[in-house]
């Protein structure tokens, strides 16, 4: 049976309750996410083109609208007879920032809604730590609704033994400051998932495909190539690496198309992750 397809309505309500979800109360104030990424089947974003712009304004009417009834006191408030049991939720400084975007998981739905938001919380006091975003996963999958909250703080962590690894991979995601040590002749890098092996799982937007690329060592010269699967491309160094898929028919063809990544190199997934790679190879 076909599922209903996601309305602009639906879209909205989502969007509130992702806010709402994630509301960080402070001493004097509570903090709502600023920004939403907001994902959709690509049938329910070409459906819905045309009418973005009026969605994104009416969103951001719908939050300010929330925020409102959110500091709005109750009658007990009012009269003295109860304390206000949160903070006064402040807007945002920049304003709502919503984006829609297409959702390029080969397992998505049509009427799926995946919200992932931002909110950036104040910098920790402990030593050698940085600033924290605060996220928030909203998922309506199959007419089922879920909330993930994470905390990604800017803190290195310490990097282990390097001495029988080829190449060191440094990233941030959602996680956090991660270094992998890649030991082995092909790794496979992505947001994996259930049917997909990774061995580099990146916690990240779903721009970043659950098998986005390959990255191989050829054992006799100990030089690296990267294969990339992705639907919306990788990088090495701003330049874009040729695609190694062709769709024909729906169906999916590995063409075996690699490129060569220098020593050093910085590689771009999908424009919203990017690794530090650093060969250790000599051959």
């Amino acid at each position: 049976m076909d599922r209903p397809a996601a309305t602009g309505r639906d879209i909205i309500l989502e969007v509130v309750r992702n806010m709402r979800e994630g509301l960080e109360p402070l001493h004097y104030s509570t903090l709502p996410p600023s920004v939403y990424h907001v994902y959709l089947h690509p049938d329910d974003l070409d459906r819905l083109r045309g009418i973005v712009p009026r969605l994104i304004e009416e969103a951001r009417r719908a939050l300010d609208t929330e925020l409102e009834s959110l500091n709005r006191a109750s009658l007990p408030e009012r009269m003295k007879l109860a304390r206000r049991s949160l903070p006064k939720v402040e807007a945002p400084q920049g304003g709502w920032q919503v984006q829609i975007l297409e959702n390029t998981d080969d397992d998505v739905s049509p009427g799926d809604i995946v919200i992932y938001s931002e909110l950036g919380l104040p910098v920790r006091q402990e030593f050698g730590s940085g600033s924290t975003t605060k996220r928030i996963a909203t998922r309506r999958l199959s007419g089922e609704t879920t909330t993930a909250i994470s905390s990604a703080a800017a803190a290195a962590s310490p990097a282990s033994s390097n001495a029988a690894a080829y190449a060191l991979i440094e990233y941030q995601d959602n996680g956090g400051r991660q270094t992998y040590h890649m030991t082995k002749d092909q790794i496979v890098v992505g947001r994996g998932g259930r049917d997909y092996w990774t061995d580099v799982k990146l916690d990240t937007l779903p721009d970043v495909s659950r098998e986005h690329f390959r990255l191989r060592r050829d054992p006799a010269t100990g030089k690296f190539f990267l294969k990339d699967l992705s639907r919306l491309g990788t990088t090495i160094n701003g330049e874009l690496v040729p695609s190694s898929v062709e769709v024909v028919e729906g169906a999916r063809r590995d063409l075996d198309v690699e490129a060569p990544v220098p020593e050093t190199a910085r590689i771009g997934l999908a424009g919203v992750l990017f690794l530090e790679f650093r060969s250790l190879s000599h051959g």
